[in-house]
């Protein structure tokens, strides 16, 4: 049982890739009891004590059915009267051919949260095309303006779009819901897209472009690396280091340890047509050092520093030790449950499943008896 904020709360997460089982990570980090359904095609003899190495899938039990099995479609209905929430990944119309639509969902439970996660969501012209992160995020305007002066966009993983504007969006989405069903007594469906949420996520830079400081061409404004005082550098011993030292205060402090306070050349911080040359000025006052030598000059100070670490190096940093930023669960080094709470602590419920390791537990609560999962299994229904 989840101790954080969502404990009590149970959701069924249809498998998917990428932002569906982000989102369902997230809710059962926070406490909320997810129970994955995963193909019966895909349920193998695996031993349990030996998880899959699959950090989105973890915290939540998983139950093997077949949902083209009358049986199968009628064992999730009757799960879906037993839970608060369901999320699922698949394109527009695939879940009403399974008969699990939000109306045949909703009938059996009218308190049901039903959330949806698609690309280019449930209705439009791209609605039933196929797509990815970099589609996504390119429909939405949020790629173009990522790269350097003079070179392409450069996709930034699939962060974006999957993550960020996709997963995290339907877990903001699916806890609004049930907070309001808590107050109306009634269910609702909730339409997550990757592109209405990339878009959401580029709301300041639509301010900065109204209001005339933010141009068209990337690599060219204050936070897209055109300006020299917010950008990585490149050390002698061919790591990096990023600073961000927007505020004069802080740019202040960065020509003082950079040892170039009092350089006339570097006074006028935002003189945007000395920004290319203060660039390559800058970028090798960086290279005289290593990054750890620029760690002991700038650390914790007020240059807005911090080093550039990879994903080996970034949990054993001791401010992320300190912070228990990552933890370690069945031997893989992960990110920890975030936000943090101080009174209903969010924590990793376990590692992940193996498909249909938890079928019988699953369909217990769903009302089923021992004898009822045996003729589930021999109608191939359940696995």
């Amino acid at each position: 049982m989840g101790t954080g904020p969502l404990a009590g709360v149970r959701v069924i997460e249809l498998q998917g890739i990428g932002p569906g089982p982000f989102c369902g990570m997230m809710l059962s980090d926070m406490g909320a009891e997810v129970i994955r359904v995963d193909r019966s095609a895909n349920v193998k003899d695996r031993d349990p004590a030996r998880p899959p190495i699959d950090v989105l899938a973890r915290g939540r039990a998983s139950i093997g059915l077949d949902l083209k099995n009358p049986d199968g479609v009628e064992a999730l209905l009757r799960l879906v009267e037993h839970s608060d929430a369901l999320i699922e990944g698949f394109r527009p119309g695939v879940m009403e051919r399974l008969g699990i639509g939000p109306d045949e969902c909703l009938a059996r439970n009218p308190r049901l949260v039903y959330g949806r996660m698609t690309g280019w969501g449930q209705e439009g012209p791209y609605s039933m095309g196929a797509g990815h992160d970099i589609n996504y995020i390119a429909l939405a305007g949020a790629l173009d303006p990522i790269g350097r002066k003079g070179e392409p966009p450069i996709a930034p993983l699939n962060l974006v779009g999957d993550f960020g504007g996709g997963g995290m969006l339907l877990a903001f989405g699916v806890a609004c819901a049930l907070f309001e069903s808590q107050r109306s007594g009634e269910g609702q469906v909730v339409d997550a897209a990757m592109v209405d949420g990339a878009a959401t996520l580029m709301a300041m830079f639509h301010s900065l472009r109204a209001l005339g400081v933010w141009n068209d061409e990337r690599g060219t404004n204050l936070l897209d690396t055109g300006s020299h005082f917010y950008d990585v550098y490149e050390c002698a011993d061919g790591n990096y280091i990023s600073v961000g030292s927007i505020e004069p205060q802080f740019y202040a402090e960065l020509l003082r340890l950079a040892g170039l306070e009092g350089d006339p050349e570097f006074a006028k911080q935002h003189s945007r047509s000395r920004w290319p040359e203060l660039k390559e000025r800058i970028a090798e006052v960086f290279k005289s050092k290593t990054r750890d030598e620029w760690c002991e000059i700038m650390d914790a100070t007020d240059v807005c520093f911090a080093p550039v670490l990879t994903l080996a190096e970034a949990p054993q940093h001791p401010h992320n030790i300190h912070r228990d930023v990552f933890c370690e669960v069945a031997g893989v080094v992960q990110p920890s449950p975030s936000p943090r709470f101080s009174r209903t602590v969010q924590a990793v419920q376990g590692p992940p499943a193996h498909p249909g390791q938890h079928t019988d537990e699953v369909l217990a609560i769903a009302g089923y008896d021992p004898d009822d999962i045996a003729k589930l299994r021999d109608a191939g229904a359940v696995a």
